[in-house]
C-alpha cells in the first residue's frame, strides 16, 4: 500500500503523477473519512427524529418545523452518502478524478473542494447552462 500523501505534498505532485497509487489512495482514504462522518450524522440525525419532543402543547409547531428541518437535513445526507460512494466504486473501477463525459482529468484541486465531482469544470460549466436553459424555456 502506497504512502498517503498530505493535500500539501499532493499539490506539489507532478501532472505525470495524476491518479497514480498514492493519489488514489488520498482520495480513498478522504471519502472513506467523508463516508464515516455522514453515515454518524445520518445516526444522530434519526436518532433525533425518533426522540420525542418533552415541550408543550404551545411549541408544537416549532417542533414539526424542527422535525421538517431533519427530514431535509437527512435527505440530504443521504444524497451525499450515495455520491460518495458513487465516487468510492469509481476509485475502485479507476475512473475517479476523470470527467465522467471529456475524459479529462477534473483536477487536484477542484477533487480536493468536491471530491465526490463527477465532471471537469468545463463540463459542469457547460451543463448546468443547458439546466438553466432549460428551465428558463420552461418558464418562458
Amino acid at each position: 500500500m502506497p504512502d498517503v500523501p498530505s493535500e500539501k505534498a499532493l499539490l506539489a505532485m507532478s501532472e505525470s503523477d495524476y491518479m497514480d497509487a498514492a493519489q488514489q489512495a488520498f482520495f480513498r482514504d478522504r471519502l472513506l473519512a467523508l463516508a464515516k462522518d455522514c453515515e454518524q450524522e445520518l445516526a444522530d440525525a434519526r436518532q433525533a427524529l425518533q426522540t420525542p419532543p418533552q415541550s408543550d402543547p404551545l411549541d408544537a409547531a416549532a417542533d414539526e418545523e424542527a422535525c421538517r428541518h431533519q427530514l431535509r437535513f437527512l435527505a440530504r445526507r443521504q444524497a451525499l452518502l450515495g455520491k460518495i460512494r458513487q465516487a468510492l466504486r469509481r476509485l475502485n473501477q479507476g475512473d475517479y478524478g476523470y470527467c465522467q463525459i471529456s475524459g479529462e482529468p477534473i483536477g487536484l484541486r477542484r477533487l480536493l473542494a468536491r471530491p465526490t465531482t463527477e465532471y471537469c469544470a468545463e463540463v459542469k460549466t457547460r451543463l448546468e447552462a443547458n439546466e438553466r436553459h432549460y428551465a428558463h424555456s420552461r418558464t418562458g
